[in-house]
């Protein structure tokens, strides 16, 4: 898989790079066979205690139930993923993209691969969690594969049947025919996991063959903006291109997480790496060994944090929620009645703290049900009944300045912007739908608080404080009302191109 490579630092899947081939050229692999000479299959057992030092007991039973998996593709689709790590059309790619420039780090283009062939391998890794042959691995390890062949550690090679892949959770699971019971490893409870705890990593990193290296947990929870289920375990164990898929063990052996990440300034391992904890995967894993798919829950809202400023804004007494920027039309939200600029504080009677809690939950709910949701709607809390929708791949979630905007423009000087009507003229320069209302930004004043928060002129401001404005005078007059009473801030909605958000601008002292 490529790297993203800005100002030196690198995100990327740890699945070894793609490789083209010729027709008759095969991969070659990594002895595994010398490994398991002095490792004899053995199942994974609970509470395994290692020699002071040392964590042999622990390699010698979770290492045989680790394997090497290898994927033919089209040379097109191996050509296609040049710069991203999880592939062009990956929901994740984009995401690591924003993950990136929010850091401020620019992307250049990675040199292209060089095609030999019709035909690319790859390699990763995986895990076997059943004795008949069930195999947990990364999704982006097996994307757009045209076969798959799982080799153990032993060095037996077998064919491999693609059983479900989810690409949000980016887990997938395959199975391998054998005469013979497997060697496997037990799940853990990565919930326990704290800082500083001891952990293994074992994989193929470049194909060398099974390779662990130890470590500690670095961090939890880290949000990579990836998608719905973002928690991932940062660990500082050397993981590398090819170990995507493979299990983190804790120190009873037990796998507590699934490899999937690097952050490197030369694609190779420098102490941070990222698994997906093992508690949101045994889940996803056990209904795709049922089913072969999941179909994730769907409400249709774009939602943004709620902050200090726009809890005060709004009179909620914590910055907690999701708050609604948008509802798309004709979604469950938009029948349940949700409006932009609620806050949801829960839904099926767990409370909400944040954006990600609220897009987990609603990811892990099935398609048909029904939950009652809780939003914060004008000062009041507020309960709504709403039919969870199916996520399909085509559902994607003050100063005094004067400002010269001609007659219908009016002054705000609490927050440093001149306000217009939307005319007819304003909706042609602007290029707006013929029924757009509310009060457009004809100019912004230099070092004021809407300047500081990013307003823009040609900006429409929808809403003030939850409330629709028509007009500009609506606007000033919401604005004036909030200074009143004894707001530290007000709750624009903004409107700019086609996209709707929430800002929070404070009111000047003084």
């Amino acid at each position: 898989m490529s790297n993203i490579i800005r100002r030196n630092r690198i995100l990327a899947l740890v699945g070894a790079a793609i490789i083209a081939v010729p027709l008759a050229t095969p991969i070659i692999l990594g002895n595994n066979a010398a490994f398991a000479a002095s490792s004899p299959p053995a199942a994974a057992v609970s509470g395994i205690i290692a020699p002071a030092g040392s964590f042999a007991s622990i390699v010698a039973a979770d290492k045989p139930a680790v394997v090497t998996i290898t994927t033919t593709m089209k040379a097109e689709a191996a050509a296609s993923d040049e710069t991203s790590p999880f592939g062009e059309n990956s929901p994740f790619n984009e995401q690591f993209r924003q993950f990136f420039g929010q850091n401020g780090i620019p992307m250049p283009h990675e040199a292209p691969r060089q095609r030999q062939s019709e035909r690319a391998e790859a390699l990763g890794s995986g895990f076997i969690i059943s004795p008949d042959g069930y195999i947990v691995t990364n999704n982006h390890v097996i994307d757009k594969a045209l076969d798959i062949k799982v080799t153990l550690d032993d060095g037996t090679e077998l064919p491999a049947k693609l059983i479900g892949a989810d690409p949000k959770s980016d887990l997938a699971v395959v199975k391998i025919e054998t005469k013979k019971p497997l060697a496997t490893v037990t799940w853990g409870d990565s919930d326990t996991l704290q800082l500083g705890d001891q952990i293994l990593a074992i994989g193929n990193p470049f194909g060398i063959g099974t390779t662990v290296t130890a470590g500690i947990v670095s961090a939890r929870g880290r949000d990579l903006h990836s998608g719905p289920y973002d928690d991932f375990i940062q660990i500082d164990a050397p993981i590398n291109h090819g170990n995507s898929g493979g299990p983190l063990v804790d120190h009873d052996g037990h796998v507590v997480g699934i490899n999937t990440a690097i952050y490197s300034p030369n694609g190779g391992s420098v102490g941070v790496g990222f698994a997906i904890p093992s508690d949101q995967a045994r889940q996803v894993v056990a209904k795709l060994m049922k089913d072969g798919s999941i179909n994730h829950g769907f409400i249709g809202v774009q939602i943004q944090p709620v902050t200090a400023d726009i809890a005060d804004a709004i009179g909620l007494g914590k910055a907690e929620g999701a708050l609604v920027a948008g509802v798309n039309g004709n979604t469950p939200a938009a029948k349940a009645g949700v409006e932009p600029g609620d806050v949801i504080t829960a839904l099926g009677g767990k409370p909400i703290s944040s954006p990600r809690d609220l897009s987990r939950m609603v990811a892990d709910l099935a398609p048909g049900s029904q939950e009652e949701l809780t939003v914060w709607r004008q000062g009041t809390p507020k309960d709504l009944r709403l039919t969870i929708g199916e996520n399909s791949e085509d559902q994607q979630q003050a100063s005094a300045d004067e400002g010269k905007s001609g007659p219908a423009a009016h002054k705000i000087p609490t927050i440093g912007v001149g306000l217009a009507d939307v005319t007819a003229e304003v909706r042609q320069a602007l290029n707006l739908p013929a029924k757009e209302k509310g009060a457009v930004i004809a100019s912004v004043a230099p070092g004021k608080p809407a300047a500081d928060a990013g307003l823009q002129e040609g900006d429409i401001i929808i809403s003030v404080n939850q409330h629709a404005v028509n007009s500009a005078n609506e606007a000033k007059t919401a604005v004036a009302d909030a200074g009143k009473a004894g707001r530290k801030a007000v709750l624009l909605l903004i409107q700019r191109g086609d996209n709707q958000s929430f800002v929070t601008v404070p009111f000047s002292i003084g």
